[in-house]
């Protein structure tokens, strides 16, 4: 059973500490199911005509940020698998402002997006089932930062967190 609490600072990037810091200090499968579990239960109960509301000019709508969850979890993933099998290549970053509009969020459905977050969350998990402590601990970088499976696995939930806070303050 690990933790975030069980992390060392040299397992990730410093600016990722308010990330983990937001997933809470449950085990790191507990934790992958709580915060899917709320994102969903959080976003099912946004009113559909609500999704392609931005709350200021060039800010990113409902349905963005929904793909940004989406896209950032499947790039953590497969930087979490390449960890897993203790690849030691640097693997490079990924501009998430470029990704917003050449997703198209805009053109999906509430029903659609919500579908691929769920199957998301569900591939995550089972990835992470088959990671043993080994697998999780091994420290590779990301964008030239130290990052750990483990790690990831906490970002990722205080990611999506961080990103329900700025949904219910700035567009609800």
């Amino acid at each position: 059973m690990i933790r975030s609490s069980d992390l060392s600072p040299n397992e990730y990037g410093a600016f990722y500490q308010a990330y983990i810091d937001l997933a809470g200090d449950l085990d790191l499968l507990k934790t992958l199911r709580n915060s899917g579990d709320a994102t969903l239960l959080f976003l099912e109960s946004i009113p559909e005509s609500k999704y392609e509301y931005a709350y200021a000019e060039g800010k990113w709508t409902i349905k963005e940020i929904i793909q940004h969850l989406i896209d950032t979890e499947r790039i953590f993933a497969y930087r979490a698998l390449r960890l897993a099998r203790q690849d030691s290549t640097d693997i490079p970053g990924f501009d998430h402002d470029s990704y917003v509009p050449a997703s198209k969020a805009n053109e999906r459905t509430k029903k659609d997006l919500l579908k691929d977050y769920k199957t998301l969350r569900k591939s995550t998990i089972s990835l992470y089932q088959g990671f043993d402590p080994e697998m999780l601990a091994f420290i590779g970088t990301a964008n030239q930062y130290p990052i750990s499976a483990r790690a990831l696995a906490f970002i990722m939930a205080g990611h999506e967190t961080h990103h329900l806070k700025v949904l219910s303050e700035r567009y609800l």
